[in-house]
């Protein structure tokens, strides 16, 4: 039986071969398995993690008794919301053991992310970074009430709390991210202007352009995880944010391609050298100047980016 596999079905392949429809159990799980990911997704900031909690979820929900479950949606994120939790403390610890920065594991999306504002916004590396912030208990209760808009009672089961802690949780949560968020709604265009003018002034090697676009406070930050180069602090300020980053760019320009792309729902840049995936930089825009770059490097966080990863709320 498909239903008793120890390996997630995928929706890809369908979970079933071409003569056999797909158990009730797979049926339901490859419904929702984008939204599934999507919940570990922005709870780990780690697509790698997110895929082991989906096959985690996907071994409890093959023993369950579907004529128990009321709601098989809310069943299966309460499931990988509670295993997402276990190794978000598992990822804090191997966090303080990385070589640099951390940063969240980059997605190439489909134009459809993007189209959802209230999505591509909670996915962005800008967000992503911020929800870091919180603790294990308040981000799994701010993602699922604000991002997926589950009932306190429904977020109550998956966190193990009373309805009315949960409130407690959501407030305070929601106080933190407001505090640290981008301060202002910033459309996809607007980040794709910036991004265009970011890609004219690195090509070129225009210090003046690069410092015209970016705020005095910018911070970049390099995610090489002790296995690539990469800037082991963050550099903050315009003017040294800009020679960082002429320096860099200088040492490859002659064998480098810039591209633009869709990555975790907003325009991004991927820097190729010889034609392979070298650098993910992603932007978080305030008040139409540059704030944040964020370069991933790290060559295990670039897997997802080969190829359009499907989120759903």
């Amino acid at each position: 039986m498909v239903g008793t596999s120890r390996t997630a079905p995928d929706d890809r392949d369908g979970g079933m071969s071409r003569d056999e429809r797909p158990d009730p159990a797979t049926e339901a799980f490859l419904a929702h398995r984008n939204l599934l990911f999507t919940v570990a997704y922005e709870m780990l900031g780690s697509a790698a993690d997110a895929e082991d909690v989906l096959q985690e979820t996907w071994m409890r929900w093959a023993g369950v008794d579907l004529a128990e479950v009321q709601n098989q949606r809310a069943y299966l994120v309460r499931i990988t919301t509670r295993q997402a939790l276990t190794r978000l403390r598992t990822l804090g610890r191997r966090k303080e053991s990385y070589v640099g920065p951390w940063l969240p594991e980059p997605l190439l999306t489909a134009p459809d992310v993007a189209e959802d504002v209230e999505l591509a916004d909670s996915v962005s590396i800008a967000m992503l970074l911020v929800l870091e912030t919180l603790t294990p208990t308040e981000r799994a209760v701010f993602v699922l009430r604000e991002v997926f808009d589950l009932t306190y009672d429904e977020i109550a089961d998956a966190v193990d709390k009373s309805a009315a802690a949960v409130r407690q949780i959501a407030h305070r949560a929601r106080s933190h991210v407001a505090a640290r968020r981008p301060r202002g709604e910033v459309s996809a265009a607007e980040t794709r202007d910036a991004l265009a003018a970011f890609q004219q002034a690195v090509e070129t090697g225009d210090l003046q352009h690069l410092l015209d676009i970016l705020a005095p406070d910018v911070v970049l930050l390099g995610d090489g995880g002790g296995v690539v180069q990469a800037v082991l602090k963050p550099v903050v300020g315009a003017d040294r944010v800009a020679r960082v980053l002429a320096a860099g760019i200088g040492k490859v320009a002659a064998v480098m391609s810039l591209q633009p792309a869709q990555v975790n729902g907003y325009p991004a840049l991927i820097l190729r050298l010889g034609g392979e995936i070298d650098t993910v930089v992603t932007l978080r825009i305030d008040d139409g100047l540059i704030t944040g770059l964020y370069a991933v490097r790290n060559p295990e966080k670039l897997s997802y980016m080969e190829q359009e990863t499907a989120l759903r709320r």
